[in-house]
């Protein structure tokens, strides 16, 4: 926050504070960095002398800061001290040093999806404590949440319909900042906690988009968009723009609630600070995939009878015709004849007999035939070192593949050696 040094006009104690520079001013008056005996210092604002003359502005002011005192939790600028009685009545807050989310992205630009979750998250949370106190803010934007080192802090509770600042616009009844207002506000209706809710999905977009979610124009043309026009959130990120858009429907009833806000946009932070947003998930495995066996024994030998020049069996339910005998069928996978050896319809060595081996299972044969499928398998392989024993070999590293693959590839080459042409 900008700070300027004190003008001639301006005083130099007011109350038990004593003022050291200008921190802003606006149509309620001007704030002051100011501090205690104590050291501690306070963001001290002076009410302006036209709106001290305002009896109706001091009853309400007087509410308003009477529940400011109430709300609790650490997303708030904590109310300090107020005089309400004095010649220009003023109030001071806890001072929170750090820029203006407004400030951040227009000197920065828009703010990642991950900081933004985590913002909103804190936001929301902060307005739960802020709508049971029996408060709504009707000015919630950009320039009314302070970025602190210890987190997101909303200031200026009840400003906006307590006095209707320079920067607010009046349309019949409705008080708030074009872009951030609710359409409710506009229309003149009664304001509710929903009605926060819309402006802090307003701004959630500005922090995402460096821009407003209604553009640019005049206040008309500014307040007609919010109460006809859908928001545009080009620039929002994927995982954040439903939850926003959700926030900026026209009916109050329609918008989510703070609290489910922020469980949503904590699950939201947390996933995208881990890199996980974007990540789609697993694929659905089949009933297959689900045996012991594993997928990397099915796709070995069709991988190293390709390397050979020859055909792979079809590994599931796959014709006979390719292989020029008769199968039989087990859980949907194509057999090869019940003789160990044979030649298909070409006369050529049968590629069969290799692919059959599931080398992943580590089950060792029993007398070198498979129940329930016929196939005679040479009894050299069963201590050969083609089956790991060991069913953790899938999830070892690459390299235990790359030489459990080498292996494989050797003794189908090895085997078919020893089988010969029929």
């Amino acid at each position: 926050m900008a700070m300027m040094r004190l003008r001639r006009e301006d005083p130099r104690v007011v109350g038990s504070f004593r003022l050291h520079r200008r921190l802003g001013a606006g149509g309620m008056g001007v704030v002051y960095l100011g501090s205690d005996k104590k050291g501690q210092r306070v963001a001290l604002k002076v009410i302006r002398p036209d709106l001290a003359e305002d009896q109706e502005f001091r009853s309400r002011f007087a509410r308003e800061v009477s529940a400011a005192r109430r709300i609790r939790g650490g997303c708030t600028a904590r109310l300090v001290a107020a005089d309400l009685e004095a010649d220009r009545p003023w109030f001071a807050t806890q001072y929170v040093p750090g820029p203006s989310l407004h400030d951040k992205v227009a000197d920065e630009g828009p703010l990642g999806a991950a900081e933004v979750a985590a913002v909103g998250a804190a936001l929301s949370e902060g307005l739960v404590a802020v709508h049971e106190a029996g408060v709504v803010h009707r000015d919630l934007k950009p320039s009314n949440i302070l970025l602190s080192p210890k987190g997101p802090r909303i200031i200026d509770f009840g400003i906006a319909w307590a006095t209707g600042a320079s920067t607010l616009t009046h349309v019949g009844t409705a008080v708030g900042s074009p872009g951030f207002l609710a359409p409710e506000q506009v229309r003149g209706a009664a304001v509710t906690p929903a009605t926060d809710v819309f402006s802090l999905g307003a701004t959630l977009a500005y922090a995402s988009m460096g821009d407003s979610p209604f553009g640019h124009g005049s206040s008309e043309v500014m307040l007609y968009r919010v109460v006809h026009e859908e928001a545009q959130l080009q620039g929002v990120p994927d995982a954040l723009a439903p939850l926003v858009r959700a926030c900026l429907a026209k009916d109050p009833e329609e918008r989510p609630s703070t609290l489910q806000l922020s469980l949503r946009l904590k699950e939201i932070a947390a996933r995208e600070a881990q890199g996980l947003a974007d990540v789609r998930p697993p694929a659905p495995r089949s009933p297959e995939s689900e045996r012991a066996s594993g997928r990397l024994a099915d796709t070995y030998p069709d991988r190293d009878a390709r390397r050979q020049g020859g055909r792979a069996t079809p590994s599931r339910g796959g014709p006979a015709s390719r292989t020029g005998g008769p199968s039989s069928s087990r859980g949907g996978r194509s057999v090869p004849p019940s003789r160990g050896g044979g030649s298909g319809r070409d006369g050529a060595p049968r590629q069969s007999t290799p692919a059959r081996p599931r080398p992943r299972t580590g089950t060792p044969s029993r007398g070198g035939t498979r129940p329930g499928t016929g196939a005679r398998r040479p009894a050299s392989r069963t201590g050969s070192g083609l089956r790991p024993a060991n069913p953790r070999l899938l999830r070892q590293r690459l390299f235990v593949f790359v030489v459990v693959t080498l292996v494989v590839a050797f003794g189908i080459a090895l085997v078919q050696g020893c089988q010969g042409p029929s």
